[in-house]
């Protein structure tokens, strides 16, 4: 198998030979003009579609190719790499989180499986996508900032929300280590991200609805909330 880069090289060569610009050495395709405020967002698309693609590791220039630019105009529009990645961050996985979701999954007026199911179903289908992903699990392999940043910006409100309101549904106190109230919230956030990896990522040729399998996780996770809190109030059991 090819590694990425090989890859990215190969589709660089392969355009350059199909293009009129490479008959005629020396010259390249003009770049359009823009307004500033719709070319950085070219950019940022660009670089979402890119990084997903062959992971943040890969070079700006290549980059700069995707996006129909040169070198100098990206980074007049980013002086740096990070700048770009920061950017992609904020405008492609932080940013389609919607803060409505979390007065939405408080709302007690709504049964909990209900609020749960209609929180999750919208999540995997705004959040959850094969770009996503990918640029998600780019960024924790290059060690990037931007997983850390995601979990400790978003998702450990969300799973406090999650088992605040399952707590509260099921009668029963909150755990009193907010370390092991976030491993209760991730029994189920863990679970459908999963889901949406073992299809975006592994290409798992399953067919069954992905609402029914969101809607299994969930009430998996409500019947094992009240074991999962008891079990927190006693002592652990000695191996014999």
């Amino acid at each position: 198998m090819k590694a990425k880069s090989d890859l990215l090289a190969a589709k660089r060569q392969s355009a350059a030979a199909g293009s009129p610009a490479a008959a005629r050495p020396g010259l390249r395709r003009p770049t359009v003009r823009m307004p500033a405020a719709e070319r950085r967002a070219q950019i940022l698309s660009k670089a979402f579609e890119f990084f997903a693609e062959y992971g943040l590791t890969a070079q700006t220039r290549a980059l700069a190719e995707a996006c129909g630019v040169s070198q100098r105009l990206l980074y007049s529009v980013f002086p740096n790499k990070a700048a770009l990645i920061n950017a992609v961050y904020e405008a492609e996985i932080a940013g389609p989180f919607k803060v409505v979701w979390f007065v939405q999954l408080r709302d007690r007026n709504v049964p909990l499986e209900q609020r749960l199911r209609a929180f999750y179903r919208e999540y995997y289908e705004a959040i959850l996508t094969r770009r996503w992903l990918r640029l998600f699990l780019y960024a924790s392999l290059a060690e990037v900032e931007m997983a850390p940043t995601y979990i400790a910006a978003i998702i450990r409100t969300l799973l406090n929300t999650i088992i605040e309101e399952a707590a509260f549904d099921a009668g029963l106190a909150l755990p009193t280590d907010p370390g092991l109230a976030q491993e209760m919230g991730w029994t189920l956030h863990g679970n459908i991200s999963h889901l949406a990896i073992r299809r975006h990522v592994y290409r798992d040729g399953t067919t069954q609805d992905v609402d029914k399998v969101i809607a299994l996780h969930i009430t998996a996770f409500l019947a094992s909330v009240p074991v999962m809190l008891a079990s927190l109030s006693q002592p652990p059991r000695a191996l014999s």
